[in-house]
């Protein structure tokens, strides 16, 4: 599975279009997360054959991982049915879904502008009437919804019927003038269509992030499948049940948002995701139940709670791809490109200024091996995925220590692609460089920290902040050791591989404890804080109504870039490190 992996990986790469490079990454993806859940699904299977639960589980997975083949042979021969295809293995997503709503509207919109030019024909007027009636027809998926507001619905219900009376009288005034050219008020009407639609698509697009970002400001994932490990380990059969229920219903309103997603994706990548996010969502929950009712049918089984804990930590992985999905439709829909964003630059370009005058090849890793990389992986992402929802919740961009949280959350994210085999970390010497630059941004957040303690007065919050603030310089003088440590050959690498990411790992949590205290303190003290001799801020906290899209630009804006002075050092000359932190 490992080497099927990164041979779709090598294939991605070599895909021209945008769509299918989407749906190679979707069925890597799989592939990747599927290899740890069918490992340990197996091992429960076999250690209780008995078990129903344990079978369903095995059962979901290999399903799982039939359907990303499946789709690897879709992308490679451009075909669902090549070589004797099977329905049941087919993903969902590509068994003919309706075109998103997107771009049936701008396919209207592009008619409205042909007929604005040459006037009105039989053909036109039946490409129009139907061009529309394609789009409205997508808009039962919204108004729908259960998580539809009442407002909402009648706003999209109303807006609906303008188009169809407007286009209506704009097809009689042209057809009234089918030989001659269009005239003003002609173009007047097709105007107002236009105007008409381009507001249908905004209230579409708003209404679709409004749910998601209900989910999001109000779900509690983390604490639904903690509470779920706590019933399985307890034996607790009923809580169980009443947990079950809970999780349908919130993975049902997951993919309600997920089915809205896709209709406002201006971008067949978001498309595609939005559908995988829907297909794993529905595949995922069940499977978290059948682990959940295996280890509460066995809760002393090592291996049971091992399963559990796969799963639901892919589960959380999910629901946290579906956030930053939400966070990237809402940057296109509001007008922001990736290209108008400030990206954190983790690694010098390669080349004379560079660490490395070019790429080194990456050394294959075994299942083990790769299996143990891929869960500490994992464990980082999540780390990282807390400290992002924590530093978002401020608003204080020029924040010398949430600037520089969000600085470590992006390098961290970059490491966690590395185990992946994505991301720009192409070989391990990237890996090591990356954590590095880590280690001088830990060691510049402990020093602003430090600041900013004597401000905090004395009691149980300012001993709790000094005791997280000394824990980070071992840490950091750790990591650096790790990664000044000479290896030969492919088992060293890998040990050290493992140790770095490990490393990082404890001083990222360590980290994400400081960052939280900081800002505990802050408020509860109203602190102004210095990041500089010449400006002074406040800490505040965001208000919940600012979360409607526009803290995506806040946090790009914080994320910073890496200073050139310090791209440009090689690995050696972070040796005065250690001092520093004396």
């Amino acid at each position: 599975m490992v080497e099927l992996a990164h041979l779709t990986g090598d294939r991605q790469n070599d895909l021209k279009d945008e769509k299918r490079r989407a749906q190679m990454g979707v069925a890597r993806s799989v592939l990747e997360k599927g290899t740890m859940m069918l490992l340990t699904s197996c091992k429960t299977c076999l250690r209780h054959p008995e078990c129903a639960s344990a079978r369903r589980n095995k059962d979901g997975v290999f399903r799982q991982l039939r359907q990303a083949m499946e789709l690897v042979r879709f992308v490679v021969r451009d075909s669902p049915r090549a070589n004797g295809g099977d329905a049941d293995t087919m993903p969902s997503f590509l068994e003919g879904n309706p075109a998103c709503l997107h771009a049936a509207l701008r396919h209207f919109e592009d008619l409205i502008e042909i007929t604005q030019m040459a006037g009105v024909s039989g053909k036109t007027q039946e490409q129009l009437t139907s061009g529309l009636e394609a789009s409205l027809e997508s808009t039962q998926d919204f108004t729908d919804s259960a998580y539809t507001s009442h407002e909402r619905r009648e706003r999209i219900l109303l807006l609906s019927e303008t188009l169809r009376s407007q286009l209506a009288a704009m097809l009689q005034t042209g057809l009234a003038r089918e030989n001659e050219m269009p005239g003003a008020e002609f173009a007047a009407m097709a105007l107002r269509l236009q105007q008409t639609s381009q507001e249908f698509r905004k209230e579409l697009q708003d209404t679709a992030l409004e749910q998601a970002n209900d989910i999001f400001s109000s779900s509690s994932d983390v604490e639904m499948v903690a509470r779920m490990k706590s019933a399985g380990l307890a034996g607790d059969l009923d809580k169980i049940d009443e947990l079950t229920v809970q999780i349908c219903e919130h993975s049902e309103q997951l993919q309600e948002a997920c089915k809205l997603l896709r209709h406002i994706a201006a971008a067949e990548p978001l498309v595609v995701a939005a559908e995988h996010a829907e297909n794993n969502l529905q595949t995922l929950g069940p499977q978290v139940i059948s682990a959940a009712q295996t280890l509460c049918t066995h809760p002393s089984s090592k291996i049971a709670k091992e399963n559990l804990d796969i799963f639901c930590d892919s589960w959380e992985m999910q629901v946290n791809d579906l956030s930053m999905l939400v966070k990237e439709t809402t940057d296109i829909c509001r007008g922001r490109t990736m290209a108008e964003k400030q990206t954190y630059m983790s690694l010098p370009r390669p080349g004379k200024h560079g660490t490395t005058a070019k790429w080194l090849r990456p050394t294959r890793l075994n299942a083990e091996e790769q299996a143990k990389i891929v869960k500490l992986g994992l464990e980082m992402k999540l780390i990282t995925s807390e400290m992002d929802a924590e530093t978002e919740k401020w608003e204080e961009a020029e924040n010398d220590v949430v600037k520089r949280a969000k600085n470590m959350s992006s390098m961290a994210f970059s490491m966690y692609l590395f185990t992946r085999g994505e991301g720009p970390l192409k070989t391990t010497q990237d890996l090591f460089t990356q954590a590095a630059y880590f280690a001088e941004e830990a060691n510049k957040l402990h020093k602003s920290v430090r600041e900013f303690l004597y401000q905090v007065p004395s009691g149980g919050h300012k001993n709790e902040l000094q005791s997280y603030l000394d824990t980070v310089p071992p840490l950091i003088q750790q990591l650096l050791f790790t990664i000044k440590s000479p290896t030969i050959g492919k088992a060293a690498t890998f040990n050290k591989v493992d140790s770095v990411i490990q490393e990082t790992k404890n001083l990222m949590n360590a980290i994400a404890k400081l960052v939280t205290t900081c800002l505990i303190c802050a408020t509860k003290y109203s602190i102004d804080y210095r990041s500089s001799p010449h400006m002074a801020h406040r800490w505040r906290h965001q208000s919940p109504m600012a979360s409607n899209g526009d803290d995506a630009s806040t946090s790009s804006e914080a994320s910073g870039v890496v200073r050139s002075a310090s791209a440009q050092k090689a690995l050696h000359s972070l040796s005065g490190y250690s001092d520093v932190l004396q």
